[in-house]
C-alpha cells in the first residue's frame, strides 16, 4: 500500500500537481486505506498553527523584506567597501557579505539576486572583474547566508527535525532547537565565505584589480550611514543568548526594528508601499505553512507504515560505518537541493533522515548545518538549481551561460562541505563553549 500512495504521488508531482496538493491527498488517501479518520491530518494543522517557534517566521520575513526593499544593501556595500575595500579582490568579498547578510533575513535566495544584483554587477564590472566571474559569484553568493540567523530554513529544520525526533532523544540538551542552530550556523557559514574569499582574492590579483586605500575619512562616513542597521544582530542574537529574549519576542523585535529604522529613520520605504511588501512576504510564508501543514500528515503517516525504520534497515544492511554515511548523504542531499525548493526538501526528507542519523550518532545540530549547507549549494547547482534560473532572468544571460560561470564556485563550496561534514567542531565548538 506504501509503495502504492508514494507511486501516485511521485507522478502527479512530475505532472505538475502543487506540491501541498500532492501531499495532502496523499495523506488523506493513505490514512482512508487504513481506515484511519482524515482528522489525523487536520490535527497537524491544529498542531502547526499553535506552534510558538513558527510565529517567528512571518515577522522574520517581514523584516526581511523591508530590509531588501529599502537601501540597506546599498549601505552595507558602502560599509564593507571603506572596511574591505584595501584587500585584494576587496569588493567580490564585499559582495559576498552584502548577499550572505540579505539573505539571513529574507530567507529566499531569489530575492537577494533580484535586490542586490542591479546593484554589485555594475560595481563589479566597472572595478575590472570579468562578467563571468561576476556572474558566478552573485548566482552562487544568492543563497549564501541560509546558515545565518535569523535564517527561515534553520527555524524550520529546528521544528521538524524535534518533531521527527520525539522520544528518540535521550538528552533534551541534544535538542535542535532554534537557539542551539542560531549558534551552531555562524561559524560554518563564515567558513564557506572565507572559502569563496579565496577565488575573489585569486581573481583580483590576476586582473590587477584596483584597490580602496583604508582611511577614516571614508570609513566613518559609512558606519553613520548604517548606524541603524548595524546594531540589530548584536540586539537579537545578544537578546536571545542573554537570556532577555525569547525567539518569538527576537522575532517582534527585528519586525519593528526594520519597520522604525527602514520607514521612518531613513524612509526609504514609503508608507504606501507597506501594504505591498507585507503582502509579498506574507505570500512567501504562507506557501511555506500550506506545504508543512500537509506535509506533516503524510509523515504521519509515513511513521505509521515504519517507512523509517524500514528504510533504517536497508541502510544499515549496506552501510557500516558513519563516514561512508555522511558522504552518501551529501550526495543526496545535493540531489534533493536541485530538484526540490529548500522549504519543501526540509518538511519532506528530514523526518526520513533523522531516524538514521541517530542510529550513526550524528548530532542533530550537527545534521542541520549539513543539511542546509547542501541545500545552499544545490540552490546553484546544474542542471535545475533554482539560483541558475533567477539569476538567467535577472542579468539577461543564457542558462548554460550561467552554468559555466558558476562550475569553479561549486567546486569551492564542495570542498568546504566537505569540511563541515567531517569536522563536526566547526558546528559545535561555539555552542559546547557558550555551554
Amino acid at each position: 500500500m506504501t509503495l502504492l500512495v508514494l507511486g501516485i504521488l511521485f507522478a502527479l508531482a512530475l505532472l505538475g500537481t502543487p506540491l501541498f496538493a500532492v501531499m495532502g491527498l496523499g495523506s488523506l488517501v493513505a490514512f482512508h486505506f487504513e481506515d484511519i479518520s482524515a482528522s489525523a491530518v487536520i490535527s497537524e494543522m491544529t498542531r502547526l498553527a499553535t506552534s510558538p517557534v513558527l510565529v517567528s517566521i512571518p515577522l522574520f520575513t517581514f523584516a526581511g523584506y523591508l530590509f531588501a526593499e529599502g537601501g540597506t544593501a546599498a549601505r552595507l556595500v558602502r560599509l564593507s567597501q571603506a572596511t574591505f575595500g584595501w584587500m585584494t579582490g576587496g569588493l567580490a568579498i564585499v559582495s559576498l557579505v552584502v548577499c550572505a547578510m540579505l539573505t539571513a533575513f529574507t530567507g529566499a535566495s531569489g530575492v537577494t539576486i533580484v535586490a542586490a544584483g542591479g546593484l554589485l554587477m555594475p560595481a563589479l564590472l566597472q572595478q575590472r572583474y570579468s562578467e563571468r566571474f561576476s556572474l558566478g559569484l552573485l548566482t552562487t553568493s544568492g543563497s549564501l547566508g541560509l546558515l545565518f540567523p535569523p535564517s527561515l530554513p534553520l527555524i524550520l529544520y529546528s521544528y521538524v527535525a524535534t518533531s521527527a525526533a520525539g522520544g528518540l532523544l535521550l538528552d533534551p540538551a541534544d535538542a535542535p532547537t532554534v537557539d542551539r542552530l542560531f549558534v551552531a550556523g555562524i561559524v560554518p557559514g563564515i567558513f564557506l565565505i572565507v572559502a569563496l574569499s579565496f577565488l575573489c582574492m585569486r581573481e583580483g590579483a590576476v586582473r590587477d584589480v584596483p584597490k580602496t586605500p583604508f582611511r577614516m575619512q571614508t570609513l566613518l562616513p559609512a558606519l553613520r550611514s548604517a548606524l541603524w542597521e548595524l546594531p540589530l544582530p548584536i540586539i537579537v542574537l545578544g537578546g536571545i543568548y542573554g537570556g532577555k529574549l525569547t525567539v518569538i519576542e527576537a522575532a517582534s523585535v527585528t519586525a519593528l526594528y526594520a519597520f522604525v529604522s527602514q520607514v521612518l529613520i531613513y524612509r526609504d520605504v514609503p508608507f504606501s508601499r507597506l501594504p505591498a511588501i507585507a503582502a509579498e512576504s506574507m505570500t512567501l510564508v504562507g506557501g511555506i505553512l500550506i506545504i508543512l501543514g500537509s506535509a506533516l500528515g503524510l509523515t504521519n503517516y509515513l511513521i505509521d507504515a515504519e517507512v523509517p525504520l524500514q528504510l533504517l534497515e536497508w541502510v544499515r544492511s549496506g552501510i557500516d560505518n558513519k563516514l561512508v554515511f555522511l558522504l552518501v548523504l551529501n550526495a543526496f542531499l545535493l540531489v534533493v537541493g536541485f530538484l526540490m525548493d529548500i522549504f519543501s526538501a526540509l518538511i519532506v526528507v528530514v523526518p526520513l533522515i533523522v531516524p538514521l542519523a541517530q542510529e550513526y550518532d550524528v548530532d542533530l545540530v550537527h545534521l542541520g548545518i549539513i543539511f542546509l549547507a547542501n541545500l545552499e549549494i544545490g540552490y546553484s547547482t546544474p542542471p535545475v538549481g533554482l539560483n541558475l534560473f533567477i539569476s538567467s532572468y535577472r542579468f539577461q544571460k543564457p542558462v548554460v551561460e550561467v552554468y559555466r560561470a558558476s562550475v569553479r564556485w561549486l567546486v569551492a563550496l564542495l570542498l568546504a562541505l566537505l569540511v563541515i561534514t567531517y569536522v563536526p567542531q566547526l558546528s559545535l565548538a561555539l555552542l559546547r563553549w557558550m555551554g
